[in-house]
């Protein structure tokens, strides 16, 4: 079988990748139900959680609803191949491709175009940001330099997956209808 089955019962191939298999729902409902940090966090902690908080964050910030969304769907890959730790990615070059080229389909299906490099710029800092508060709270782990300035207040409570996959689901039609209008 060189497919995984999702929830929506499509079979997505991740080495041939196909737009027309990626769906919303798969990616609200496999993010509310992966653990953030690889499972190595004090409490339960989902990356669909992390992603809403980004959007969240750059609605806060006063980006654009494409980059609210990207901020919202930075980590959709993570539904159809999993993810793995920062410090070991570096040295799985087919990986980070297979990875990037996933994500730049996503981002064409639901965004309508890439990123630009500024935006990308943009999303990688509040991914930063975020992080920099994920790693001292999920792990206690000591951080280097000076807190980020949120605009949003961080809430670590263990939410149900379902709670997690209908407000990132929500959050997804409120700013994809802002790209159409």
């Amino acid at each position: 079988m060189s497919y995984i089955t999702t929830y929506t019962e499509k079979h997505f191939d991740p080495l041939h990748p196909d737009a027309a298999q990626v769906d919303i729902r798969d990616i609200a409902h496999a993010l509310s139900l992966t653990c953030r940090g690889n499972g190595h966090v004090k409490t339960f902690f989902s990356v669909g959680q992390h992603c809403i908080n980004c959007a969240l964050e750059a609605e806060q910030r006063g980006y654009t609803p494409k980059l609210v969304l990207a901020c919202l769907i930075h980590d959709a890959s993570e539904a159809y191949m999993s993810d793995v730790p920062r410090p070991f990615k570096r040295y799985l070059p087919e990986y980070e491709k297979l990875e990037d080229e996933i994500l730049e389909m996503i981002y064409g299906k639901f965004l309508g175009e890439m990123l630009t490099e500024e935006e990308e710029m943009l999303l990688k800092q509040i991914d930063n940001d975020l992080l920099y508060y994920d790693l001292k709270v999920l792990l206690n782990e000591p951080t280097e330099g000076e807190a980020p300035k949120l605009h949003i207040p961080l809430n670590y409570e263990v939410l149900p997956f379902e709670q997690v996959e209908r407000t990132y689901l929500e959050l997804y039609e409120k700013w994809s209808a802002g790209l159409k209008g």
